[in-house]
């Protein structure tokens, strides 16, 4: 059976400069994906020319069997590959329900119905759908926008930098949340800062350095690997973020 996503060759970058350099990789129906790598690498995007938002010098990407190397990223969604940005992931003016609402647009219809499914899956924000999203913690305004990418059902979901200045228990919350995503039968693709505890979750893991993929692993096979652990985990003391605008 093929793969659910295939990036095969891409580059891309900002303007002219290139940052990722014929980057490869798949992502299999059920399956946690994480990409990680130091600083610069072009973890962050990668992800974002995957999901539509920066274009592709060069290769293709694949969905489900389609081609969508050249769809723009409300295509992607459309198309079942959902994505969440490190930040302004969701509407601050706007409620709980309402931002939820939001991200079911495309829906002809059940609209009301995905959004109690969605609040079930977060218990935080479903005992306060009227809350405000500027009043919420950082744990609990990332929760609101990955509830609100599962909106339109997606067979993909793309995370960028999900636990990024949460504390250990917030980000354990995430985490298990994102379990609970791909148990659904949803694929998750993400760039985590906090890269070994996500490849502890994840069913294989790409490490970029420079712009190109220099491994891939079983996330806990590069959890145990002695080399990866030194230099991308923390391990000397040194982390994984990609926290740069063009990282």
């Amino acid at each position: 059976m093929s793969p659910l996503l295939t990036v095969e060759g891409v580059s891309t970058g900002y303007g002219e400069l290139e940052i990722v350099h014929e980057i490869s990789m798949t992502v299999d129906s059920g399956e946690i994906v994480t990409i990680i790598g130091p600083n610069g690498a072009g973890k962050s995007t990668l992800l974002k020319a995957v999901a539509g938002v920066l274009p592709k010098f060069r290769g293709s990407v694949r969905l489900d069997g389609r081609d969508v190397t050249a769809l723009s990223a409300p295509q992607m969604v459309a198309a079942g590959a959902s994505f969440v940005p490190q930040t302004d992931n969701v509407f601050p003016s706007l409620s709980i329900r309402e931002n939820l609402e939001m991200g079911g647009f495309l829906r002809s219809s059940g609209v009301s119905e995905r959004v109690a499914e969605v609040l079930a899956m977060f218990p935080e924000l479903e005992r306060r759908p009227g809350e405000q999203a500027s009043n919420l913690s950082g744990g609990q305004r990332q929760a609101l926008a990955i509830g609100r990418a599962l909106m339109l059902d997606p067979v993909l979901l793309m995370l960028d930098e999900p636990t990024a200045a949460l504390s250990p228990v917030l980000r354990e919350e995430i985490f298990e949340r994102i379990e609970g995503i791909r148990e659904s039968g949803v694929a998750v693709l993400m760039v985590e800062q906090n890269a070994k505890e996500a490849l502890s979750r994840s069913d294989r893991g790409y490490v970029l350095v420079a712009g190109r993929c220099v491994l891939e692993q079983a996330g806990p096979e590069l959890v145990a690997n002695t080399e990866v652990g030194r230099l991308f985990l923390g391990l000397d003391g040194s982390t994984a973020d990609d926290t740069e605008a063009g990282s």
